[in-house]
């Protein structure tokens, strides 16, 4: 019996955050099977069993043990960690210990020690990457995935109050509203939307037209990932590759991914890896 076939995964999910795609990604890539529970954005009734708060949440049952993983980065890596070097996922989550600190603004937070880093001894190192620098390079582009690209994300979605409108239709049509909630998220969601996007913009230093660091971003990533290898992974995506990919494909079917794909040189690269994500045979 293989390693991911003794998991039974339900990941709990926006189905339009970053983060939660991202995670998707992942499994769809691994061949991980996984139920899906959509969590209301309003009342998140569905997490209420959850003190950690934030989507996405992964529960993972195997054999009689049921553990949650939390973050987006640290279920990547916990799985990942757990399928190279089979040891046990309880085991494994506790190298990504939970640490709460207070941010800038004074509020508590929960980070996550060791996130990017998989834990493996120097033989199923070796078979995973071609060398230090690989391993590295792929720690250090997850973190500007999850540091940088996804802060461009919303003021992007947002930018003008048409985009605003459009990218909180879809929030309500792919999510789970109920029918006054819906019609109200995308009323309220997308005039509130589009007056944050506006704080985002400054907070993160973007340009003013932040379609600009968008383009710039992903021209940045084209050419880490160089021209003499498909991915950053090589032959294959690596976890990087994975997360780029998973950031950006929020945004396909509005207007900032149709610019993205026109006015950068990123959509050979995101055209492979969603290949080579549809080419996986699908989980049993």
């Amino acid at each position: 019996m293989s390693l991911s076939s003794r998991l039974q995964l339900t990941l709990y999910q926006y189905k339009t955050c970053p983060f939660c795609s991202k995670v998707r990604a992942f499994l769809d890539f691994h061949a991980l099977p996984y139920e899906i529970v959509e969590v209301n954005p309003v009342l998140r009734t569905e997490i209420k069993f959850s003190s950690y708060r934030k989507v996405p949440i992964l529960m993972v049952q195997e054999g009689d043990s049921l553990k949650q993983l939390n973050d987006s980065s640290v279920i990547i890596s916990a799985l990942k960690t757990y399928l190279v070097s089979g040891q046990p996922l309880e085991e494994v989550i506790t190298y990504y210990p939970p640490m709460k600190s207070m941010n800038d603004q004074g509020k508590e937070v929960t980070e996550f020690c060791n996130k990017y880093w998989l834990m493996l001894d120097e033989k199923e190192a070796r078979q995973m990457y071609a060398g230090k620098e690989a391993r590295t390079e792929e720690m250090k582009w997850r973190q500007w995935a999850d540091d940088w690209l996804v802060h461009l994300i919303s003021p992007n979605v947002y930018r003008t109050p048409a985009e605003a409108l459009a990218s909180f239709d879809y929030i309500v049509r792919e999510g789970k509203f109920g029918a006054v909630e819906g019609a109200m998220a995308k009323y309220v969601g997308a005039a509130a939307m589009y007056l944050i996007s506006k704080r985002l913009k400054s907070r993160h230093h973007l340009q003013d037209d932040v379609r600009e660091d968008l383009y710039e971003a992903a021209n940045k990533w084209v050419a880490a990932v160089g021209k003499d290898r498909p991915f950053m992974g090589g032959q294959k995506p690596n976890l990087a590759d994975l997360a780029v990919y998973g950031v950006l494909r929020v945004m396909e079917g509005l207007e900032a991914f149709d610019d993205l794909m026109q006015h950068s040189r990123i959509q050979p690269w995101y055209l492979r890896v969603e290949e080579a994500i549809a080419q996986v045979p699908p989980a049993h």
